[in-house]
């Protein structure tokens, strides 16, 4: 079938809507009619680093509407809504024991261009398309696997919801799933985008006593007041370290880091407690560390965590409940726009004018 999509088409270039040709599902697999979709910081990543083959078709935090399903579907029939999340295997160890984000072909389902039998869905004039994340959801229909398509309530707004498959599943998830702070303990939250600014609604649901936010961006640091942060620093104006350790007496329990700046990083290490864990969510380049001052000196814990260590058939549902109930309200992260706008979200995205783009796609 011919649709209109948002072509990749080398490493660098803007995005340009084209028609396309995206083949019927196959086995296990669905076709979704496309609603919306989130700009994600990834994406950017895909564009100007070509960590995925191009030219392609980008896009992982699709939502719409069910139009069609391939044999062998059983979870989901035509007219459901649903989200799309991160593609994984489901029969490795990882995918077994509720840690699909650490799926053994993650790597190659997400990022290798094709869907999991190797195949392409999506091709111009003839040429392949590469498919991101087991979705490409830049255009106006999607072709994924069951897997990695959430069933979501039909009373929300659909085309808000497609940010939980990723970015804000992976602030939300880093806390509820993998930290796991007790009540009444601390947290420090680096980077109030849309991935921390979900962290830190995360911290407020479970009860944390102190949410600390640390940006650059003072716009950002009243949203996360609104949000449910207790205390927030401009890191250009203040010594961080030196402030959350004064009002902590001594550090914070948790910590997360969303920016992937390394003298950030650095800073969500020194200003833990001892004992403390660091979660690290963002990109990071290579960087040093002081080893035993920043980490074993004080029994403190680093860790990475992809997408919130969750299962998004089971988390995503749950965030959407949080919403309902007024406890999670991510839509004060998002503005939307036109999907021929696509070049200008990306554009906000990068100079801090939006939180959260999300495209209007039909």
């Amino acid at each position: 079938m011919k649709i209109k999509a948002a072509v990749t088409p080398r490493q660098g270039q803007e995005f340009k809507i084209e028609e396309v040709e995206l083949e019927e599902p196959k086995a296990n697999e669905v076709l979704i009619k496309i609603v919306a979709t989130g700009v994600c910081h990834t994406d950017a990543v895909a564009r100007d680093a070509a960590i995925a083959p191009l030219p392609a078709v980008l896009g992982h935090e699709g939502s719409g509407i069910v139009e069609a399903v391939g044999e062998g579907v059983t979870r989901l029939t035509k007219g459901d809504h649903v989200v799309l999340s991160f593609a994984h295997c489901g029969h490795c160890a990882h995918c077994l024991t509720g840690h699909p984000t650490v799926c053994e072909t993650f790597n190659d389902l997400n990022f290798g261009g094709t869907h999991d039998d190797y195949t392409h869905r999506l091709s111009k004039d003839g040429q392949p398309l590469s498919t991101f994340f087991g979705q490409s959801s830049f255009g106006t229909f999607a072709v994924a696997h069951e897997r990695n398509v959430v069933k979501v309530d039909k009373d929300v707004d659909l085309a808000l919801l497609g940010p939980l498959g990723c970015g804000i599943q992976t602030g939300a998830g880093t806390v509820l799933n993998k930290i796991k702070p007790e009540f009444g303990s601390t947290i420090a939250v680096y980077g109030a985008g849309a991935v921390g600014l979900s962290a830190i609604m995360a911290a407020k649901i479970v009860g944390c006593k102190k949410i600390i936010a640390v940006d650059v961006h003072d716009s950002r640091l009243e949203l996360a007041t609104e949000l449910g942060a207790t205390h927030t620093f401009n890191g250009t104006k203040v010594d961080v370290v030196k402030e959350i350790k004064n009002i902590t007496n001594g550090g914070t329990t948790y910590a997360i880091d969303t920016t992937g700046v390394p003298p950030v990083v650095r800073q969500c290490l020194q200003a833990l407690r001892p004992l403390g864990v660091a979660a690290i969510v963002g990109v990071t380049p290579e960087m040093n560390i002081d080893v035993h001052n920043d980490l074993m000196a004080e029994g403190k814990t680093m860790m990475g965590v992809i997408e919130g260590d969750a299962v998004p058939n089971v988390f995503i549902p749950q965030l959407v409940e949080y919403y309902k109930a007024g406890q999670f309200p991510f839509d004060k992260l998002a503005k939307y726009y036109d999907f021929d706008q696509i070049n200008e979200a990306f554009e906000a995205s990068k100079n801090g004018e939006a939180i959260k783009p999300i495209l209007r796609i039909q």
